[in-house]
């Protein structure tokens, strides 16, 4: 946007703000939350356990009572074609990868990794973490009290310049977190080159984890799927699978709330996470592991459904896009992407708008992710990133919300270029 423009910009922005307001909204855009009809498209594991009396899983266990500490074998396969770790170094947990994350962070710093003193004996530890990222990841972080660092986030996934010159001179930095396919937010997927580099360094801390939040590894947007190159493979060509911790879940894949988790790493940290495990429960939910395996039956069962759920959600995503361009196209005040995958549109707006687009777009009814949410302790330093998660509402409700976030985008920038007070 011109700065002769700002005035005309401001004047209509203004009007058609006004206009929003009057219909009294109330949408949410806060959070990548799966639709009812994706929802529904789960339900036959409801229903796979129905009137079976048979419940022993191939290892001969009945999944109705007590035992299989990591879960059975026929849901860690599933996983291990997810993940690309081998189905014995796979441990299943219930709906939540992220409490997995949680668990595996307290060990390192109450027991630490590798025969190493727990970090909480260690001083000041640090994270790195690219952004913008996954807020959740942060908050772990932050509450255990690590100093977080952030990493810019390039074309190709996180800057390994920078990750490897501070992982290898600074031996308090004891992890780093990533999304690595269809990345939150930026829906970036790492190159064969980072994930190369990552399987490479060569941190001072023995106990240095990669957190490999593969949350978004089947969810394509497009007919056909980008391939991740397998960190686990990678690492074991450089005998560092110890130095991974990955992650998935089917939490967007069935149901959220009622899911299966999984975890996998290399054999020695898989040996501490079993200690751990064993002594937290004596297992995780098999029947609900079992039920899944009914349903699903294999990787390319998920891949099916995940078709369903691309057909669901890619109009919305389109939507979001179509606008975006042609409302707010050309005017040089904001850029986002046009995701492969994953739950996210990620929205660069003016520098020093960000906070003002979502105000504004909150006391027009439309709520969305908090601005510097996205980095770490919440301070996005140019004040300009804003995620947005098209997946939960309806398509007409969505196309309303799109309306008022575009102009959301020019009044925020026209008031900024003409400094007006908000």
């Amino acid at each position: 946007m011109l700065q002769n423009q700002a005035e005309e910009i401001y004047i209509k922005a203004s009007d058609e703000y006004k206009r929003l307001c009057e219909k009294k909204l109330n949408l949410v855009m806060a959070r990548g939350v799966p639709s009812a009809e994706q929802l529904d498209l789960a339900l036959g594991v409801l229903e796979a356990l129905h009137a079976r009396t048979e419940f022993h899983n191939s290892d001969g266990n009945d999944s109705r009572s007590y035992g299989v500490w990591n879960g059975i074998p026929e849901m860690r396969k599933i996983f291990s074609d997810m993940t690309g770790v081998p189905m014995e170094l796979i441990v299943l947990g219930n709906n939540s990868s992220l409490q997995l994350m949680f668990d595996c962070v307290s060990m390192g710093f109450s027991h630490g990794f590798g025969g190493c003193e727990p970090w909480c004996r260690q001083g000041k530890v640090k994270f790195l973490c690219p952004s913008p990222g996954y807020d959740r990841h942060f908050a772990i972080t932050e509450y255990f009290g690590i100093e977080m660092i952030a990493i810019p986030m390039m074309n190709s996934g996180p800057d390994m310049d920078m990750i490897e010159k501070l992982v290898e001179a600074d031996e308090s930095i004891k992890g780093c977190w990533c999304v690595p396919k269809y990345s939150n937010p930026t829906g970036i997927t790492y190159s064969d080159e980072v994930v190369k580099r990552f399987a490479n360094l060569k941190p001072a801390a023995k106990d240095f984890k990669i957190i490999w939040d593969n949350a978004y590894c089947v969810h394509t947007l497009r007919e056909t799927d980008i391939k991740l190159l397998s960190l686990y493979d990678e690492c074991l060509k450089t005998g560092k699978e110890d130095m991974t911790l990955i992650f998935a879940s089917t939490s967007k894949i069935s149901f959220p709330g009622a899911g299966v988790s999984a975890v996998g790493t290399g054999p020695k940290t898989h040996e501490e996470i079993k200690k751990r495990f064993c002594t937290e429960t004596i297992g995780s939910d098999k029947l609900n592991q079992l039920r899944h395996v009914l349903f699903l039956h294999d990787i390319n069962g998920v891949r099916a459904l995940m078709q369903g759920h691309r057909k669901i959600i890619e109009p919305k995503f389109r939507l979001i896009i179509d606008m975006l361009n042609e409302r707010v196209g050309g005017l040089d005040i904001a850029e986002w992407n046009d995701p492969q995958g994953g739950y996210f549109i990620n929205l660069n707006v003016m520098k020093g708008t960000a906070k003002r687009v979502v105000e504004l777009c909150k006391k027009a009814g439309v709520v969305l992710t908090d601005a510097g949410a996205t980095y770490p302790y919440g301070n996005d330093p140019d004040d300009t990133n804003i995620r947005i998660a098209p997946t939960f509402p309806p398509i007409e409700e969505l196309k309303q919300a799109a309306e008022v976030l575009c102009v959301a985008i020019k009044l925020a920038a026209a008031e900024k270029l003409l400094d007006k007070a908000a």
